[in-house]
């Protein structure tokens, strides 16, 4: 295997100890690779949830079985029920609405003895 020869590192040692213009640019140059390599998960990371928020936007939820799909498409892929269209409200392309009066339920409560 070829090394490098000592008298290399010594020079490259130099450079870097000796106040000089060569010592500096090499210092200034490995902060910025050490920073680079510091700032690339969190910029990768915020790339990423960019990403997310905009594939969410451009999702839509099935109403009648709750499964997701693109905004392009016209029927939900797992149950076959045709989404609403842009201008139309999803809530009128559900089942018609029953009031809520109609679906709650009245709780009396009752004291009960326990003498056994």
């Amino acid at each position: 295997m070829n090394r490098p020869p000592a008298v290399l590192w010594i020079a490259v040692v130099l450079l870097l100890l000796v106040p000089t213009a060569a010592g500096r640019l090499l210092l200034d140059l490995a902060g910025g690779v050490l920073l680079a390599l510091l700032a690339l998960p969190l910029i990768l990371s915020g790339l990423g949830w960019i990403g997310w928020k905009l594939l969410q936007s451009r999702m839509i939820s099935c109403t009648a079985c709750g499964a997701t799909g693109l905004k392009g498409a016209g029927v939900c892929a797992v149950c076959g029920t045709p989404y609403p269209s842009a201008g139309e409200n999803p809530a009128s392309a559900a089942a018609p609405s029953t009031p809520a009066s109609d679906l709650t339920i009245d709780v009396v409560a009752q004291d009960v003895d326990s003498d056994s």
